[in-house]
């Protein structure tokens, strides 16, 4: 069974930057896309950002493209998610899911795992 913990978030100001990162155990990560969605109050979840298996492919939403990074660290079963220039739309609820080599990245319903979620706050 694999188990998918979120940390880093917290109340920032907007510019402001933040660092969410995932731990995932019970399984290597090096067969897994890995993935960050977003839940806004009153929205649904929202795809952020993916990387396949090596770390190498990377996907993005438009709206956090040049703004957001994705990177993973396979040997130690985490990936990041390094948030810069922070606006109030960011703000949310930020789940670390986990999904198959082929996964279409924006489908939440396509991802076997998934994080409890951390709150991200963008003040202004």
């Amino acid at each position: 069974q694999v188990r998918v913990v979120e940390s880093g978030g917290g109340l920032v100001q907007t510019g402001g930057s933040l660092r969410l990162s995932c731990q995932a155990t019970g399984r290597s990560m090096y067969t897994y896309t890995m993935g960050w969605f977003r839940q806004a109050p009153g929205k649904e979840r929202e795809f952020v950002a993916a990387n396949r298996n090596t770390g190498v492919t990377t996907y993005y939403a438009d709206s956090v493209e040049d703004r957001f990074t994705i990177s993973r660290d396979n040997a130690n079963n985490r990936l990041y998610l390094q948030m810069n220039s922070l606006k109030s739309e960011d703000t949310g609820v930020y789940y670390c899911a986990v999904g198959s080599l082929t996964v279409p990245v924006k489908s939440a319903g396509e991802y076997f795992y998934w994080g409890q979620g951390t709150q991200v706050t963008v003040s202004s």
